[in-house]
């Protein structure tokens, strides 16, 4: 933006030079893959003719998306224009995982939404959006060979995503450069099954619930249950074929796996860690081998690791949420994923889902009411996230990226948009580039990108007054 009514557009002339041709070659000479295989380059002459180079797929997709953001649309002519060209662009990303972690089972996220998710991220360039399709409080997923599972343990039997919308939002993210994989939370966080299994869950809805679960309601997979194992294996069988036609990720889950739900649970009767462990570990041994049985890679978040050292084959991914856990998880010489709570969940600090229990004097919920999670972080503070910082260089090559996380108790389709935007931008900015730099250019750079999103119909938050923006270096302090 520029102050009021200053001259800042190009004049039209007549004979205007015009994009005449855009060539796209995908090439192994010209891009080595060593860079990356998303890497790029845009080449823009004077004649207009427009060569894009590519070594795959998602790098001319990528290439595309920054060919558009090179132009903006005349106040006059209502006509594309670019002040940039000729132009040389060569682009490759730092981190190959830039992911985006959405909930979508604690609260409703219509797929139509998810789509426009996709849109925004392949804009942004980020590649990877992990649904965590299932939680403790709904099961909105459709499983064909398990029928009742959605029907009981959704919302609503109209709050459920079928298996068409979940291959058309899968499809969606293939023709926008993003990889869309699921997450079926297990052993814990599991209590939507009781609805329509209830023999497969133990300890459900305890009271009181924080000693059984991390959040209400509680109730997990019953650890030693031959039920559960023919479940699983339902489950599974039915859901990895389909999603391995786009997707070559499956989540595990693992995270904060209750001990006191087994001193309940007649297949382990103990919460001792010790009588649980060999049982967790059988567990997973047999759900990541049906997930490598169909060629696709196993993901678990750093607990099973870390705080139950469960063994896991090389090839699989542990995803970091606690602060602190990067480096344990490379200690062990594991592939990781980065995006610690402290930094990049974009949920926290916005009040909580709590309510205060009259009866409990010691409740945490009044005033001044302190956040779920807090603080809130803006977007300088998740730009200025570097996982690296501690992360000796030898064991910087198990770093496969990172993921910035919206959880969603507080969030459903109604503010999805502004709770992401345009924060996870400056997620996807760190992840291509490294740690960014935050000034101010920074944040004209960000706004320009949040007035592009909310010219493809995203309603991303505002990144600074207009005032600011139209005059440059008036906010600078």
């Amino acid at each position: 933006m520029y102050p009021r009514r200053a001259q800042f557009e190009p004049d039209l002339p007549k004979h205007r030079v015009m994009i005449t041709r855009v060539l796209i070659r995908l090439t192994k000479d010209l891009i080595p893959p060593k860079v990356s295989s998303e890497a790029y380059q845009i080449d823009i002459d004077v004649k207009g003719l427009v060569c894009i180079d590519a070594f795959s797929h998602n790098g001319a997709i990528h290439a595309l998306d920054t060919l558009a953001q090179a132009f903006y649309v005349h106040s006059r002519s209502k006509q594309p224009y670019t002040p940039l060209a000729p132009l040389e662009i060569k682009d490759a990303p730092f981190f190959e995982h830039r992911g985006l972690n959405l909930d979508i089972s604690r609260n409703w996220i219509l797929p139509v939404d998810v789509l426009r998710t996709i849109e925004a991220m392949g804009f942004n360039k980020l590649n990877r959006l992990h649904l965590h399709a299932s939680d403790s409080q709904s099961w909105p997923l459709e499983i064909p060979s398990l029928p009742t599972l959605a029907k009981e343990g959704a919302y609503r039997e109209d709050q459920v995503w079928t298996a068409k919308d979940l291959e058309k939002v899968q499809l969606h993210g293939v023709y926008h450069g993003v990889e869309v994989y699921l997450e079926i939370d297990m052993p814990g966080h599991t209590s939507a099954i009781f609805h329509a299994f209830p023999d497969l869950i133990t300890a459900y809805d305890q009271r009181p619930w924080d000693k059984y679960a991390a959040e209400p309601p509680s109730g997990q997979l019953r650890l030693d249950s031959p039920d559960v194992k023919s479940f699983l294996e339902t489950l599974l069988g039915d859901l990895l074929p389909r999603i391995h036609d786009f997707s070559e990720r499956f989540h595990l889950g693992g995270d904060e796996l209750n001990r006191e739900a087994y001193a309940l649970d007649p297949t382990v009767r103990s919460s001792n860690m010790e009588v649980i462990k060999p049982l967790l570990q059988k567990f997973f041994d047999h759900v990541v081998g049906l997930v490598e049985a169909v060629g696709m890679t196993p993901y678990v978040w750093q607990e099973m690791l870390l705080d139950w050292d469960l063994k896991f084959p090389k090839t699989t991914v542990f995803q970091a949420w606690r602060p602190g856990a990067l480096p344990l998880i490379l200690a062990k010489n594991h592939l990781a994923l980065f995006g610690a709570s402290t930094s990049w969940y974009l949920d926290t600090g916005h009040g909580t889902f709590l309510d205060p229990l009259p009866s409990n004097p010691s409740s945490p919920i009044k005033p001044p009411y302190p956040d779920w999670c807090p603080p809130y972080k803006n977007w300088r503070q998740i730009l200025d996230y570097d996982p690296l910082a501690d992360i000796p260089k030898n064991k910087r090559h198990l770093v496969l990226g990172g993921e910035v996380h919206l959880w969603g108790e507080l969030t459903d389709s109604v503010n999805l948009d502004s709770m992401l935007w345009p924060r996870a931008a400056a997620a996807a900015e760190m992840m291509w580039r490294g740690k960014g730099e935050v000034c101010e250019g920074t944040t004209r750079r960000l706004a320009e990108m949040r007035e592009r999103l909310v010219g493809l119909g995203v309603r991303a938050g505002v990144v600074q007054m207009e005032w600011g923006l139209r005059n440059r270096g008036g906010c600078v302090l």
